[in-house]
C-alpha cells in the first residue's frame, strides 16, 4: 500500500515538473523554468565549448535553441551568434541558404536591440542601441546586404545616434555607402556634400578626444572619409554652382540654409561662384558675420570694385573672434592689394597679420616678394640690388617661425641671393660685408651687408 501511495506521489511530481517547465521567451525570465532552464544552460554550456574551438557548424543548433528559447540568458548569445552566422555565410555555396543565414544575422541584431534593456542589466558595460545599429550595418555591408539605401540608412541612424563615439568603422563606411549612392542617383550630391561635413566634423571630434592608442587610427579614418569626398567627383566648383546656384535664391531668408552653402564652397576653395557670392550678400544682410562679409568682399573683387572689397574684408576682420582665422583674412587682403599693386597698403596688412599671428610664416615672405617687386629706390645701381639682402631677412624669418614655409623660403632665398650686390660694386661706394645699409623709399628697413 505504501508502495502505491509512494509511486503515485513520484508520478505526480513528474507530472508538477513537466507543467512548470517553461522557456525564457515564454514566461519572460532569464533561463526559463523547470526542465527548459536546465536545457537552457545545457544548450549554453555545449555551444560555448564549440565557439571556444571555432566549430562553428556544430555549435549552430544549441545556440540557435538558447536564442530561440532564452532571448536574454546571456548577451553572449549574440556575441557568439554573429560569429557562428558570419562562418555559415562565409562558407555556404548554396545562395539561397547563405541568404537565409544572412537573414538570421539581421534578426540576431534586431533581437538584441529589442531585449537591450534587460541585456543590459546584466552587464557591467551596457551597450547603447546605436552600437548595435551599427555592427548589424557592418555586417550588413560585408556580408552579402544588397540595397545600398538600406545600409545608408542603418549607417545614419548610427551616427545620430552615436555621433563621435560611432566606431570608427562605421564613419569610413558610411561616406564609402553615400558616395555609391551619388553614383546611382545624381540627386544625392546635395546630401552627400552634408553627409561629408557631418562625418568629417564627428571624426574630428574623435580624433580630438581619442587616447594616445587611437589617435592614428582616426587620423587615418578623417583621411580616407576626405578621399572619399575627393574621389566622389562631386567636390568640384561647377558642381558645387549647379547644386546650391538655383537654391540660393529659394533659400534667401533661410539663414542656416546659407551659412551651409557658405562653409562648404569656403571649405573647397569655390569662392568665384555666383552661388558663393549670393548666399554671402543675403546672409550677411540678415546676420553679418566674419563668412558672410568675406563673401561680401570676393564678390566685389570680382566685380573690379576694390574699395568695397577692402571695406568688406576688414569687416571680416572685425568680426572674426579667432586670431590665426583673423591673420588669414588680413593677409588675404594683402594679396588682393599686390594684385591691384598697392604695395605699401599691402605691407600693412601683412604687418597686421603678424601680428595677430607671430607663428605665421606667409606674411614675411609676400613682403619679400613685394619688396622684390620693387627694388628701386637708389639712383645708384648697387645700393638697389641691397634691397634683397632685406627680401632675404624675411625669407630666414619666415622660415624660422613657420616651418610649413620652408620649401617655399629656400626657392626665393635662392633666387634673390643671386641679385645682391657683388662686392666690388659695394667697394666703390664706401661700404663692405658686415656693414648696415638702410633700404629707403616705401621699403625703409635696414639690413645688414653679405
Amino acid at each position: 500500500m505504501k508502495m502505491k501511495i509512494f509511486t503515485a506521489l513520484f508520478i505526480l511530481s513528474l507530472g508538477a515538473t513537466s507543467a512548470f517547465a517553461q522557456t525564457g521567451a515564454s514566461d519572460g525570465s532569464r533561463f526559463g523554468h523547470g526542465e527548459d532552464s536546465l536545457r537552457c544552460l545545457q544548450n549554453i554550456s555545449i555551444y560555448t565549448e564549440y565557439v571556444k574551438t571555432e566549430n562553428y557548424k556544430d555549435a549552430y543548433t544549441p545556440w540557435k535553441t538558447v536564442f530561440t528559447e532564452a532571448p536574454w540568458a546571456q548577451v553572449a548569445t549574440y556575441t557568439n551568434g554573429a560569429k557562428i552566422l558570419r562562418w555559415f555565410i562565409a562558407n555556404e555555396k548554396e545562395a539561397a541558404k547563405q541568404k537565409t543565414y544572412f537573414d538570421e544575422l539581421m534578426n540576431v541584431y534586431d533581437q538584441r536591440i529589442k531585449y537591450l534593456d534587460k541585456l543590459n542589466s546584466i552587464i557591467k558595460n551596457p551597450q547603447t542601441e546605436g552600437e548595435i545599429l551599427g555592427m548589424k550595418a557592418h555586417d550588413y555591408y560585408t556580408m552579402g546586404g544588397t540595397d545600398v539605401k538600406t545600409a545608408y540608412n542603418m549607417y545614419k541612424q548610427c551616427l545620430d545616434l552615436e555621433k563621435s563615439k560611432a566606431e570608427y568603422f562605421v564613419m569610413t563606411e558610411f561616406i564609402d555607402i553615400s558616395s555609391q549612392l551619388v553614383k546611382a542617383d545624381p540627386n544625392h550630391k546635395e546630401q552627400f556634400i552634408q553627409d561629408y561635413l557631418l562625418d568629417s566634423s564627428l571624426a574630428d571630434e574623435a580624433y580630438n578626444n581619442a587616447k594616445p592608442a587611437k589617435k592614428e587610427q582616426m587620423k587615418q579614418t578623417k583621411e580616407n572619409i576626405d578621399a572619399y569626398f575627393i574621389n566622389s567627383g562631386v567636390a568640384t566648383c561647377d558642381n558645387l554652382q549647379s547644386i546650391y546656384g538655383p537654391k540660393v535664391e529659394a533659400n534667401k531668408t533661410n539663414l542656416e540654409y546659407l551659412k551651409q552653402v557658405i562653409s562648404v564652397m569656403q571649405m573647397l576653395g569655390c569662392t568665384e561662384q555666383d552661388a558663393y557670392f549670393e548666399a554671402s550678400e543675403a546672409a550677411h544682410a540678415i546676420q553679418p558675420t566674419s563668412a558672410t562679409a568675406l563673401g561680401c568682399g570676393y564678390m566685389y573683387y570680382q566685380k573690379g570694385d576694390l574699395n568695397k572689397c577692402i571695406d568688406y574684408f576688414d569687416q571680416a576682420i572685425d568680426l572674426e573672434s579667432d586670431n590665426a582665422k583673423k591673420a588669414d583674412i588680413s593677409y588675404k587682403t594683402a594679396v588682393i592689394l599686390l594684385s591691384k599693386n598697392q604695395l605699401s597698403r599691402a605691407k600693412s596688412y601683412c604687418q597686421k597679420a603678424i601680428s595677430l599671428n607671430s607663428n605665421y610664416g606667409k606674411p614675411y615672405l609676400l613682403i619679400a616678394q613685394m619688396y622684390a617687386q620693387s627694388p628701386r629706390w637708389s639712383d645708384e645701381g648697387a645700393l638697389n640690388m641691397c634691397t634683397y639682402f632685406v627680401c632675404i631677412d624675411k625669407c630666414q624669418r619666415a622660415k624660422s617661425v613657420d616651418p610649413s614655409c620652408t620649401e617655399e623660403a629656400n626657392k626665393l632665398i635662392s633666387t634673390y641671393s643671386r641679385h645682391t650686390p657683388k662686392d666690388e660694386d659695394l667697394f666703390f661706394l664706401g661700404m663692405k660685408k658686415g656693414d648696415s645699409v638702410t633700404v629707403g623709399g616705401w621699403i625703409g628697413e635696414t639690413t645688414t651687408i653679405r
